[in-house]
Parts: C-alpha cells; structure tokens; sequence
C-alpha cells in the first residue's frame, strides 16, 4: 500500500473515531472529572490506589449521562439532606429523588465496575 492510501485510510479510521465520540455522552469536562476523582479519594482516606479506581468510575459515569446531566443529578443526591425551606426543593419532590436515586444507582455500578468498596 502506497503513502497516499495509508493516509486515506488513515484519514477514514479518524473520521469515524470522531464521528462515534461526538455520538457518545461522555463530555464531562477536565476540571469536573479530577474534581470526581479528588472528592472519591478523600472519600477513601486519599490512597493511591483510588486514583486509578476513581478515575475508572467518572469514566463509567460519563458513558451512562451527558455532564449536563449529572451535574443536575448529582446535586440533587448531594442535597437531599439539606435541612429547612431550602432544603425542602431537594428533598420532597418525586422528580428530584428520581434523579437522586438515578444518580446514586450509576454511581455504584461505576463503583462495582471499577473495584471501589
């Protein structure tokens, strides 16, 4: 095969990758995924070895929601203890422990998935 076809194969094999990623929901953001991977580790008394496991578990999170949406998912896991009036919009509507239980099941497949017990 010459240069030329090399590069055209090339060029296709790329084109399909960029193709396939831009259909995929993993956008999560740089800063968000350490963000994950720090909080997670902290979680885990800040071993080593949870770099790798963590980081494992915001890539299966990415795979299963689009960032805008565990960014809305996640807090409303996060909130659901926030006592008081404010608290109450977290804590009592249906849609809102939807999600929260939506988010907090993928987060323990993320965790099965990636070994983090």
């Amino acid at each position: 095969m010459t240069l030329a076809k090399h590069a055209i194969v090339l060029l296709g094999v790329l084109a399909a990758a960029a193709a396939g990623a831009a259909e995929r929901p993993n956008d999560f953001p740089t800063v968000a995924r350490v963000e994950y991977v720090l909080e997670c580790m902290n979680e885990h008394a800040g071993k080593q070895e949870f770099l790798y496991k963590c980081s494992c578990a915001v890539d299966q999170i990415g795979k299963k929601m689009r960032y805008e949406d565990y960014v809305t998912m996640s807090a409303a896991l996060r909130y659901q203890t926030l006592e008081g009036e404010r608290g109450a919009e977290f804590r009592d509507p249906e849609s809102v422990k939807a999600m929260a239980g939506k988010y907090k099941a993928i987060r323990a497949e993320a965790a099965t998935a990636c070994l983090i017990r």
